[in-house]
């Protein structure tokens, strides 16, 4: 009888199959959430860092071009030495300032990384650098047709005349497009990008590819600086006509600051 007794009180403080699974259920709800805060936080942590090191590189460039003592219209652009997986790109550029009708300088430092997710995210730095003079912009304009003549020679239209300066046949061009040889916006074949591939048998490193021309702010960053030309900056009289706007160069220094302006913005588009 005793014995009965303790085999059923031992069977009452037992749980059951339901009390476990719950029980399980319970647990497995708790850990996942404590996985889930852990892992946000490791990526949250991640990404700091990754930001950090963007806002650094950008940071640094932006030191470099403040020290610098002169600077002009530039696209420069490239990966970070200490952070490999970190891209940086930095352009000098004028703009129209309308509240105080002045024309100014100003740097853009950026970098670019890939997050935790995958996504790509962007640090950007802007300092005005200095203002511009209308004697000053009008030299710009001027150095501006001598640099769209260097952009003009440096360009092939056609696949043909690509095969054709390369030496090669269209079909090896067709394969170097396939391999990652960067061309216009336009579709437009460029001299140096063809000379790379030629220089190495279709096959230049990855290093190299990430130097190509793709625009044509890069192609006149790299075109070198302008010869003396006539008008404003050159060494003709002010008689000589602006082949872009139709006025001489006279007509140019005579007008205000905003109409100039809106000359060199209509001849960009």
């Amino acid at each position: 009888m005793s014995c009965y007794s303790d085999k059923s009180k031992s069977r009452e403080r037992a749980f059951s199959l339901v009390e476990v699974l719950t029980a399980l259920a319970i647990l497995a709800l708790i850990s996942s959430s404590v996985l889930v805060v852990i892992d946000r936080g490791a990526t949250s942590a991640a990404d700091s860092v990754l930001r950090m090191r963007a806002f650094e590189v950008a940071r640094e460039n932006m030191e470099k071009l403040l020290a610098s003592t002169t600077v002009k219209e530039s696209v420069e652009y490239g990966e970070s030495d200490k952070y490999p997986d970190i891209a940086w790109r930095t352009v000098v550029e004028t703009f129209y300032e309308p509240i105080t009708a002045r024309t100014w300088v100003r740097g853009v430092c950026s970098a670019q990384y890939n997050d935790p997710n995958g996504q790509e995210q962007t640090i950007e730095l802007e300092h005005w650098l200095t203002d511009v003079t209308k004697e000053q912009l009008l030299q710009i304009m001027s150095r501006q047709e001598e640099g769209q003549d260097a952009v003009a020679d440096e360009l092939i239209e056609t696949l043909e005349g690509a095969a054709e300066y390369a030496g090669v046949e269209a079909e090896a061009v067709e394969q170097w497009l396939a391999d990652g040889m960067q061309t216009m916006e336009d579709g437009s074949f460029v001299k140096s990008n063809l000379d790379l591939y030629k220089r190495t048998n279709g096959n230049p490193s990855e290093e190299d590819k990430k130097l190509q021309i793709k625009s044509k702010a890069d192609l006149k960053n790299k075109a070198g600086p302008p010869g003396k030309g006539t008008g404003p900056g050159g060494q003709a009289g002010g008689d000589e006509i602006d082949p872009q706007t139709g006025l001489t160069y006279q007509e140019l220094e005579q007008m205000d600051f905003s109409d100039i302006w809106n000359l060199m913005k209509n001849r960009k588009k």
